[in-house]
């Protein structure tokens, strides 16, 4: 936060939306809050350092990881002329997010001129879900980013919430402690 010259208080810039506000803000707005505002989960989180490694090695010889601006998409590979952004998760147990937040990757390079399909990958199911951009993904995610400046300009974080989450969170001692 920075005071004006006439000593009002204004918050410093909200950083870019990237796809890990999008999975957050489905999954739990506290979180989100929290990981908008650099309050880091248990980094020893068992969760946590699963997924880490998963994402290390599921489908390392498949494509590589792709920034762009905050976000980062898992695997970005070309088969036949076709561009795909794979998103890897260890369950289907939160497909809903997982497709929002590959929605928001393919909305992402379309802004950029690229179009790109999406391949939701659950390598312990060994499971694939497509998903394709289209104008109800585009008028949702518009949506979802101003819900979230919205959320992420709050002074304080949403109350907690408990949701089916909560057992597997790395945040849970800012909750529940």
């Amino acid at each position: 936060m920075k005071e004006d010259d006439d000593d009002s208080v204004s918050l410093a810039p909200l950083p870019h939306i990237g796809g890990t506000y999008i999975w957050y803000y489905m999954i739990c707005r506290r979180e989100l809050w929290l990981m908008a505002h650099a309050v880091n989960p248990d980094e020893d989180d068992p969760n946590i350092e699963y997924g880490r490694f998963l994402h290390e090695r599921a489908y390392a010889r498949e494509g590589h990881e792709v920034a762009v601006d905050s976000s980062k998409m898992d695997r970005v590979i070309e088969r036949d002329g076709e561009v795909i952004v794979v998103e890897i998760k260890k369950s289907s147990r939160a497909i809903d997010s997982a497709r929002t937040q590959l929605a928001y990757y393919l909305f992402e390079l379309e802004q950029r001129g690229i179009h790109a399909k999406g391949e939701l990958r659950f390598p312990e199911e060994k499971r694939k879900d497509v998903v394709a951009l289209d104008d109800d993904w585009r008028k949702r995610l518009l949506e979802i980013q101003e819900d979230i400046n919205d959320l992420v300009a709050l002074p304080v974080p949403p109350p907690a919430t408990r949701v089916s989450w909560c057992a597997h969170c790395g945040y849970a001692e800012f909750c529940w402690s």
